[in-house]
C-alpha cells in the first residue's frame, strides 16, 4: 500500500490550486490535479508537481456533475489505494454587481450553485468512505463573501454562505474521523479578479483593498495555500472553523479615537 499521503484538489489548474496541490507535493503528498478546461495549465501544474517528488494524476472533470465526481475519486483510489484529504477549490462566478442584477437568471444562479455548493458537496460524499478510513480531512475555499455578505454577485455571495454553513454541518456530520474546515480568503491577487473587472479595475479594487484593511495587503495565491495545507495536513484539533484570510477586513473601518481630556 502507498505510504505516501494522496489528495485530490479541485480547480486546480491555476490560482489557489495549482498552489495548495505544489505545496502538497512539497509536503509528501500524491496529488490529484483536477480541471474543467485548461488542460495545459493543469499539465504545467502536475510538472510542478512531479519536480516536487510527487506522484500525480491530471483528471478533467466538471464537478457539477456527480458521475465525474464519483470517477475522480475512484481514480485517486485506484492509483494510490487510499485518499488523506480533498481540498474543494473549484468555483466560479459571474461579476454582476448590484447595480447590474438584471444580467442575473435562474440559469445564473444555478450554474454558480451548481459548482460552488453541489459540486462541492459531491465531492464529499464521494470521498468521504475513503477519508474515513484513513482519518483524512476536507478544506474547502470559501470566500468572505460568504461571511460578510460582499462579493462579485448575489448569486457567488450565496454560494459561499451556504458553502460556511455546509462546512459547519459537515464538520459534525463527519467527526471523529474526519476534519471539515474552510477558509475564507478576501482579495487574490490571481488573474481570477483580473479577468473579471478587467486590469484596470483590479488595479484600482486592489489599491483600495490595501488602504481600508487593517494589514494592508491582499492574498497571493500562495497565502492561501499555506492555511489549506496547514488545516489539511496539520491542524490535528481544528474541525468547523471558518478561517478568514482577509487582512483584518471583517474589522470594519478603524475606531474613531477620543481624544484624552485637556
Amino acid at each position: 500500500m502507498n505510504q505516501r499521503k494522496v489528495a485530490i484538489v479541485t480547480g486546480s489548474a491555476t490560482g489557489v490550486g495549482a498552489a495548495t496541490a505544489l505545496g502538497l507535493a512539497r509536503r509528501g503528498y500524491d496529488v490529484l490535479i483536477n480541471y474543467s478546461k485548461s488542460e495545459q495549465e493543469a499539465r504545467d501544474a502536475e510538472a510542478a508537481c512531479r519536480e516536487a517528488g510527487a506522484d500525480t494524476l491530471v483528471v478533467q472533470g466538471d464537478i457539477a456533475d456527480d458521475a465525474a465526481c464519483r470517477a475522480m475519486v475512484q481514480a485517486a483510489v485506484t492509483r494510490w489505494k487510499r485518499l488523506d484529504g480533498l481540498v474543494n477549490n473549484a468555483g466560479i462566478s459571474t461579476f454582476a454587481g448590484s447595480a447590474n442584477w438584471d444580467a442575473l437568471d435562474a440559469r445564473v444562479f444555478q450554474n454558480i450553485m451548481g459548482v460552488n455548493v453541489v459540486g462541492a458537496f459531491q465531492m464529499v460524499r464521494a470521498c468521504a468512505v475513503h477519508l474515513k478510513a484513513h482519518q483524512g480531512a476536507i478544506v474547502n475555499v470559501s470566500s468572505i463573501a460568504g461571511a460578510l455578505g460582499i462579493g462579485s454577485s448575489v448569486p457567488y455571495v450565496a454560494s459561499k454562505g451556504a458553502v460556511n454553513a455546509m462546512t459547519l454541518h459537515l464538520a459534525r456530520a463527519l467527526a471523529p474521523d474526519v476534519r471539515v474546515n474552510a477558509v475564507c480568503p478576501g482579495l487574490i491577487t490571481t488573474r481570477w479578479f483580473k479577468e473579471g473587472v478587467g486590469q484596470q479595475g483590479y488595479e484600482a479594487l486592489k489599491a483600495a483593498y490595501e488602504r481600508s484593511t487593517p494589514l494592508q495587503r491582499a492574498c497571493t495565491a500562495e497565502d492561501v495555500a499555506e492555511a489549506v495545507i496547514w488545516l489539511l495536513d496539520a491542524a490535528r484539533t481544528v474541525t468547523g472553523e471558518l478561517v478568514l484570510l482577509d487582512s483584518g477586513m471583517h474589522l470594519g473601518a478603524q475606531p474613531t479615537i477620543v481624544p484624552a481630556p485637556v
